[in-house]
């Protein structure tokens, strides 16, 4: 069976960006992404640029230029994204059926989480864009539910039969767990909601040096973003055991306390992002696994080993959360 990506061969992108006025050179590198296709493509004059294909019928038109309009706000507030570029006041193109957005190539290296100069500035620069996160909200992109969300992925893996049959029945016990544990954590909380990243974790992050001055961040692919409480995109810069990443969210408010005030009564939300983000990674593989491209790449995904890692973990999370 054929996936709509099949038909994106190397001739369609380059007359596809011929066409909106980026004169090609035949130049093309495929970089690493799954959710769409996202090559860098050399110009006749000029540096070359990323062009991102969109995967078809996961984000409506209205959905793509509401982010759009979104990351050109925030250039314009002098935040450090990677915005897509406009010809003739447009930044979403169509050609033979696929959409795509063209981008300026952008260098830099993922920040080292690890440092604490990187980690305050982070926070600094994450503040400056939650300061702008409910100018412009959200219209027609989602809004971020982390108990409907689990629910709904959980339903996709446990009806499609995905979670390998030794560990199913566990799974789905450990999953209604859960789900009752967080809905007991998170009742009669109701926090604040603007437009995040929603995917902010160190490979969305580019770290650009400027010699003597030092460097920062640069933000690229907003592909999900999301009305989403502030913490969504505070929590993916912590890693490591509990008192390190205590430590790391020390830092984190550090800087950003310089513009807003740290959300502290979000972090009960860490765990349940955590959890949330673990389970729709695995309904997210699932829905693609038809995508040639997937089961090369995730080989490990449809063994009895890795679900039996997966209930080790949600166990876990229920003997955290229970605690």
């Amino acid at each position: 069976m054929s996936h709509p990506f099949d038909h994106l061969t190397p001739d369609l992108m380059l007359d596809a960006l011929d066409g909106v006025g980026f004169l090609t050179d035949g130049r093309l590198l495929a970089l690493n992404s799954f959710e769409n296709r996202v090559y860098q493509i050399g110009q006749e004059e000029g540096p070359p640029v990323i062009v991102k294909f969109y995967r078809p019928q996961r984000w409506s038109d209205e959905q793509i230029l509401e982010e759009h309009r979104f990351s050109l706000f925030l250039v314009e507030r002098d935040l450090p994204v990677v915005a897509p570029l406009q010809r003739d006041g447009r930044t979403l193109f169509e050609y033979c059926g696929f959409r795509f957005a063209v981008f300026p190539r952008a260098g830099g290296h993922a920040p080292e989480l690890a440092n604490d100069a990187h980690l305050e500035q982070l926070g600094r620069t994450l503040a400056r864009w939650h300061a702008c996160g409910n100018d412009r909200p959200y219209q027609q992109r989602p809004t971020l539910d982390v108990i409907a969300d689990i629910e709904r992925a959980t339903a996709l893996l446990l009806s499609e039969e995905v979670v390998d049959l030794n560990y199913r029945g566990q799974y789905r016990d450990l999953t209604t767990t859960l789900v009752s544990l967080l809905r007991t954590r998170l009742a009669d909380r109701d926090f604040p909601l603007l437009n995040v990243h929603g995917d902010c974790h160190g490979g969305n992050i580019l770290w650009r040096e400027y010699g003597e001055t030092g460097g920062g961040p640069h933000f690229v692919d907003l592909d999900d973003s999301v009305r989403a409480p502030a913490m969504q995109d505070l929590w993916m810069l912590l890693s490591g055991e509990q008192e390190e990443q205590r430590h790391q969210l020390q830092v984190v408010a550090r800087g950003y306390e310089l513009f807003l005030p740290f959300p502290w009564d979000q972090s009960v939300l860490i765990e349940p992002l955590r959890i949330r983000r673990m389970i729709c990674h695995d309904a997210w593989l699932a829905q693609r696994w038809d995508d040639p491209a997937f089961p090369p790449a995730f080989p490990w995904f449809d063994s009895p080993r890795y679900w039996q890692d997966r209930v080790t973990t949600m166990a876990e999370q229920v003997q955290r959360l229970s605690s």
